[in-house]
């Protein structure tokens, strides 16, 4: 792209969306599918339903034919019509590269939204729903137009992340489980094409979700310690109240129809092994109506890495009894027949999980004819990358930003006083760094310092380092170029070969010479110098934030594929940030913590600090829900609910005390008609006193009068996004469910609601509730 004028940066994007649109609307060939006009074959039937349907279809197969549906790649039935079908496809924030889904054809891109964690920034559930939405549109849309060989796409990642440290925290909501079960719940729905609430018809998928990884998985590779080694010891009280309730969520909330189970044993039992996690909780308590898939090749694991499983057909029965239904992998293709000899599975075992896999794949129409015919057959080709899309994936870059820190308004730069701009860092004029992982080929394709160009006549753009990685700069060049501009926007923080799948980060500093390039840049610059972050990990940049040479700081996660662009809009001031960290930033020191410690609560005794802002006690860089804007926002409560909650006249209610003298009540023998006549609302006065209009996140907290009994310190129990122009009003209505909200895990799982006092928290005000019995 060549240099242009700054005079009509706003129309100049809105071109370049048009202009990248990388589609050609020729069909490449019919979608697979089975049950053509002249089949009369039960299964093909849809009046009957599904479950019938897929065990008729299942009933017809051979043992050798069943064995090999079982892997992710599932070979044709071709004496039954039944076509090949490609289980694993990725789409993490867009539909990406996988083998289920090929981007190689007439159609070769498709819309890449920001990585999750920086949309989750934006704390918008109507955002994440419509990316979800997006997403789903867009993958039927390759699927018609013959470019794929499967609709079941391994997303979302909603593990809690727990460690800064983390490889892939970058594909997850954050660090809160309520706000991750948020995510995951309006996503999925998105994704299958349900409403973004209320009820579900769960016989129709648009695409299908998978909720993953099932459960306590955030380590991939920290000094030796491996994923496929790994065994989490996670107590009752953390899995109650951290790991599992986004999984819950995904499953009861938002009907999610895939679950995958993790290569990490859970207190020394596989995941994809455990009967208690997949059967018994994901079936049995939680009604979840789908298909799980191993993690690829964590099968193998549980024998070949893990000596779980002392022969491969005991890991083939492992799982299957389990409650697990494919492997990505060909281990059970391997083995199934040779553990089905042995008598280690039964035949149950193996139709089970065949009916739990044909019933996903008529859920998706795939066994009514020609999808091109049903109801999801008017999305073609003119669906992916379109402008509307497009649009979605700038708002979402946007609203994800978070301001960390602007000294004596620093930001928003003004476009008539810019004269020049020194753009430096590994990270400013390289688009792919933009994307994260798991992207495909993206719409549009614009760096930052591409999209300043239209801003600034003088720009100029000087790398400083080789990459992230910063072990080879040019630190001089750097300066010159800082000296010699108006002023300067560093582009630093992380890249994919310092955090990814496989890959766990061992500092949490800016890697190599990155912070002597910064520090030295400043110094040369005749005004503060602007930082901007790319990372999906935290990073600590104390250093930065106490340096008065460094004007403002800003966190833009790996914001996609219109990421560049708005940036430079944040940054001239043509959008108002307004994102909140979905993650604490901790402090360098926080690496003397063991990774493999999956404690949330803190130890006193032992020095240990706890994890997240709900547990942790220690030093912060950044909180949890931290951010700045250009406008300045007032809360306070305009209705503080009705008469505090009472227990007076819930029948067979028991009180019990703990240890410490805490008198609780268990929720579940509450009922939900008593924790329904519990409910009360909570209005917030939200103001935008200007001088911008603005997007602003509202949360509200719940806070526990001590954290006794290993209560979180606070907890975030309901969030909303709402658009002020400058010095407008409005009033945000929250429904506050003590049992869902004032409750807390006992160290046995139960969740109980302590009698006494509970306070509700938005900004700076506060009421209390008292629970009385």
């Amino acid at each position: 792209m060549g240099r242009r004028t700054h005079a009509v940066p706003a129309a100049a994007a809105a071109a370049l969306l048009l202009a990248f649109l990388h589609l050609h609307v020729a069909a490449a060939a019919d979608p697979p599918f089975s049950c053509g006009a002249a089949s009369a074959a039960p299964y093909c039937d849809r009046k009957l339903p599904i479950e019938q349907r897929a065990a008729d279809l299942v009933s017809k197969l051979s043992l050798e034919e069943k064995i090999s549906q079982l892997g992710d790649e599932s070979p044709a039935v071709a004496r039954l019509g039944v076509p090949a079908y490609k289980w694993w496809s990725e789409a993490l924030h867009g539909v990406a590269w996988s083998k289920g889904m090929h981007l190689d054809g007439p159609l070769r891109a498709a819309t890449s939204f920001p990585q999750v964690i920086l949309t989750a920034a934006s704390f918008n559930p109507h955002l994440w729903y419509r990316i979800g939405q997006v997403i789903g549109t867009e993958a039927r849309g390759v699927y018609n137009n013959g470019q794929a060989e499967g609709l079941t796409f391994w997303a979302p990642n909603i593990n809690v992340f727990r460690d800064p440290r983390w490889g892939r925290g970058q594909e997850t909501p954050g660090e809160d489980p309520t706000m991750t079960g948020k995510y995951a719940a309006v996503f999925v729905r998105g994704v299958q094409g349900y409403g973004m609430s209320g009820a579900i018809n769960s016989s129709d998928l648009e695409a299908s979700a998978c909720c993953k990884h099932f459960t306590a998985y955030d380590l991939e590779n920290w000094k030796g310690v491996t994923r496929f080694a790994f065994d989490a010891k996670v107590t009752e009280q953390d899995l109650a109240d951290t790991y599992n309730p986004p999984f819950k969520s995904c499953v009861e909330d938002g009907g999610a129809s895939g679950i995958m189970c993790s290569y990490n044993r859970v207190n020394g039992v596989p995941t994809c092994a455990d009967h208690n996690l997949l059967s018994k909780t994901a079936r049995g308590d939680w009604s979840f109506n789908g298909y799980i898939t191993s993690d690829c090749d964590a099968v193998a694991i549980i024998h070949d890495v893990q000596g779980y499983a002392k022969a491969p057909e005991d890991a083939v029965a492992d799982v299957l009894k389990a409650g697990m239904d494919v492997n990505c992998g060909g281990y059970i293709q391997t083995h199934g027949v040779s553990a089905y000899q042995q008598g280690k599975i039964t035949g149950e075992d193996i139709d089970r999980a065949l009916r739990n896999l044909f019933a996903i794949r008529m859920r998706l129409g795939l066994f009514n004819g020609n999808p091109k015919y049903n109801r999801y057959g008017n999305i073609g080709a003119d669906q992916v990358c379109k402008k509307e899309h497009q649009d979605l994936a700038l708002q979402a870059a946007q609203d994800g930003i978070v301001l960390l820190k602007n000294d004596a308004g620093a930001l928003p730069l003004s476009k008539s006083k810019v004269s020049s701009v020194a753009v430096i860092g590994p990270n400013g004029n390289n688009a792919s760094l933009l994307l994260g992982n798991y992207f495909g080929p993206p719409c549009i394709s614009v760096t930052p310092f591409q999209a300043l160009q239209w801003y600034v006549k003088d720009a100029t753009f000087v790398q400083g380092c080789n990459a992230a990685v910063c072990n080879v700069s040019n630190i001089g060049e750097a300066v010159h170029a800082a000296s010699g501009a108006d002023y300067v926007v560093l582009f630093m923080g992380l890249d994919q070969n310092q955090e990814r799948e496989e890959v766990d980060r061992l500092e949490l500093g800016l890697p190599g010479m990155q912070e002597s390039l910064v520090n030295k840049v400043a110094d040369a610059a005749k005004k503060p110098v602007i930082l901007v972050l790319l990372c999906g990990g935290p990073v600590d940049v104390t250093f930065a934030k106490n340096n008065p040479k460094i004007g403002a700081i800003v966190w833009a996660g790996y914001p996609g594929q219109a990421g560049g662009i708005a940036i430079a809009q944040v940054l001239f001031g043509e959008h108002n940030p307004g994102g909140r960290l979905p993650v604490t930033w901790y402090p360098k020191e926080f690496t003397a913590v063991p990774m493999t410690d999956m404690r949330m609560r803190a130890d006193p005794s032992t020095g240990y600090p706890g994890r997240t802002y709900r547990f942790y006690k220690g030093k912060t860089v950044y909180n949890f829900g931290y951010g700045l804007s250009y406008s300045k926002y007032s809360h306070r409560f305009a209705s503080k609910g009705t008469k505090p909650p009472s227990m007076r006249g819930i029948e067979g209610l028991k009180a019990t005390a703990s240890a410490a003298g805490t008198v609780s009540y268990d929720v579940d023998e509450m009922g939900a008609e008593a924790c329904d006549r519990l409910r009360f609302p909570a209005v917030v006065r939200v103001q935008n006193h200007g001088p911008m209009d603005g997007r602003h996140p509202v949360l509200l907290f719940l806070r526990w009068p001590n954290a006794t009994d290993g209560r979180p310190a606070s907890q975030l129990i309901g969030f909303q996004s709402v658009h002020l122009r400058a010095d407008e009003a409005a009033h945000v209505e929250f429904e506050v469910s003590p049992c869902k909200h004032f409750s807390r895990a006992a160290e046995d799982g139960r969740k109980v609601i302590d009698q006494g006092s509970h306070f509700v928290k938005v900004g700076d005000d506060e009421f209390e509730l008292s629970f009385m019995a």
